[in-house]
């Protein structure tokens, strides 16, 4: 059962009290920036997750202006499609609503999940084939947007996260290599996850969305001794969650 801390008590509560009903994950941003999207991925994160643990989701999207841009921007970054909140009718037999915020942004009533900003970063020179400038207020141009999605995943949500040229370059070789790791994987037999790995990832992103968590079992899994087909399912489960596209270049030349 997926459990989420409440920024409003700081205590867990079930983000499905029950197992088939409804939840609704709701949105609330002020405008178009990369904190926004930061809160978007966040919400995505959890409709994944509820999703993968058999919740049926309704997800939406609250805002005042720039609706287009966020909806362009969540595309781009592999992100479900979310709901303009004023295009719906009212709520209909929902067992649980979730709201995901910026820190220090809208505070409406019910349980809420709070995201910490991204960090804003000066212009930084081109770092090998990450392409910058990097501004807070877009997806930096020229970068593949999985490599931001990673950047903005790998830090815990309560702690800021950063878009700098470092870290977009840490993102990048990772997921290069991930990517190309999976790739020979699949040249093995397939095996199954581990029900060992397969728990720890679950437990995881269970326990309040511990998606760097979920990062760390997959290197120890990427340095692990365990067969090639096994290491690649593991990815590609995990991937379900994280919207990576790890399994893109599959097929390529070795």
């Amino acid at each position: 059962m997926l459990s989420i801390t409440d920024a409003r008590t700081g205590e867990p509560v079930d983000a499905a009290p029950a197992r088939r009903g409804l939840t609704r994950v709701e949105v609330h941003v002020p405008g178009y920036d990369a904190s926004s999207l930061r809160v978007l991925l966040v919400a995505d994160l959890l409709v994944r997750a509820l999703e993968l643990g058999g919740t049926p989701v309704w997800a939406l999207l609250t805002g005042d202006r720039e609706q287009a841009e966020l909806h362009a921007g969540a595309a781009a970054l592999g992100m479900r499609p979310f709901e303009d909140r004023w295009e719906v009718g009212p709520g209909w037999g929902e067992d649980q609503v979730v709201h995901v915020v910026g820190e220090g942004g809208a505070t409406p009533d019910g349980v809420r999940i709070a995201v910490a900003p991204v960090a804003p970063v000066a212009p930084v020179a081109p770092v090998e084939t990450v392409a910058v400038p990097v501004e807070a207020a877009a997806i930096p141009e020229g970068v593949d947007p999985a490599v931001v999605r990673l950047a903005l995943l790998t830090p815990p949500r309560t702690a800021p996260a950063h878009l700098d040229g470092d870290t977009l370059a840490e993102a990048h070789d990772t997921l290069v290599r991930w990517r190309r790791a999976v790739a020979g994987w699949a040249r093995h037999p397939s095996r199954p996850v581990p029900d060992k790995v397969r728990g720890r990832l679950r437990t995881a992103w269970e326990d309040d969305l511990d998606v760097p968590e979920v990062l760390r079992a997959l290197r120890w899994v990427e340095e692990s001794e365990l067969p090639e087909g096994a290491r690649f399912e593991t990815y590609a489960y995990a991937d379900r969650l994280l919207g990576l596209e790890l399994t893109r270049d599959l097929g390529s030349p070795a």
